[in-house]
């Protein structure tokens, strides 16, 4: 039976498997999701660029583009939430995908339950994040030279726009409410994927990693975002800049 967040929800298939694309578009379209497909990396990006989609799901291994180059060009100018397929065990395809831009990813050997619930899971925070944001009049949080506008789901530094993903704008949000204040792994993990964590889970520190890049952040020497060994991480009160 189709559910609030499956009904009527567009969902793109990039993957060169087609038995594969029919299992799960067998699988979920009773659920209530509307499925596309593509076979290819380039057929992929143009039918992602051209839809309006709810969520994709990307495999890495693609004839013509692979699907981290897929990813990287996609986000310069979407924001869809997206799934990327990765090799069991493979952590360096997690770490690649999630670094580009991935909001999150699922092993190749995926359990139809554990794509269902990642799959809601990354609808659920990108549809919760947009009407959030319609809703609240939430006043933007200036802190420094940064500015974020929850209404408009936007951050700029420096006046310049700032290209996030969902889940880094999710994240910067979470932050940025707390500034100064540590917020741990598990309580931004929680926050912003909404799903269970690993204990060895490296998906928030590499879109830390991933924020910090797109703030010109040092790690070493923090204007924004500081490390909390042990603990979590915190957004820096301007005066709060560590000083080594």
């Amino acid at each position: 039976m189709p559910d609030s967040i499956s009904e009527r929800a567009q969902l793109l298939i990039v993957d060169d498997d087609r038995k594969l694309c029919r299992l799960v578009k067998a699988y979920l379209e009773p659920l209530g999701y509307e499925i596309t497909m593509a076979y290819t990396g380039p057929d992929g990006l143009a039918k992602a660029l051209a839809g309006k989609y709810d969520a994709v799901i990307l495999d890495v291994m693609l004839p013509g583009l692979n699907g981290f180059e897929l990813l990287r060009r996609l986000r310069e100018i979407s924001t869809v939430p997206v799934l990327m397929l990765t090799g069991l065990g493979d952590e360096s395809d997690r770490v690649a995908g999630l670094e580009i831009g991935a909001d999150d990813y699922l092993p190749k050997t995926f359990s139809t339950r554990e794509l269902l619930a990642r799959l809601r899971a990354v609808i659920r925070r990108s549809r919760l994040t947009a009407s959030m944001a319609r809703r609240s009049g939430e006043a933007p949080i200036v802190i420094g030279p940064l500015r974020i506008d929850s209404e408009a789901r936007a951050a700029r530094l420096n006046g310049q726009p700032l290209v996030l993903t969902p889940i880094e704008f999710a994240m910067l949000l979470c932050l940025a409410r707390g500034c100064g204040r540590v917020q741990t792994r598990e309580h931004l993990l929680l926050e912003v994927a909404e799903r269970d964590f690993e204990i060895f889970d490296r998906s928030i520190d590499v879109h830390i990693s991933s924020l910090r890049r797109k703030l010109g952040d040092d790690p070493k020497a923090p204007r924004f975002i500081q490390t909390i060994r042990s603990a979590g991480y915190m957004l820096l009160k301007p005066a709060e800049e560590l000083v080594l």
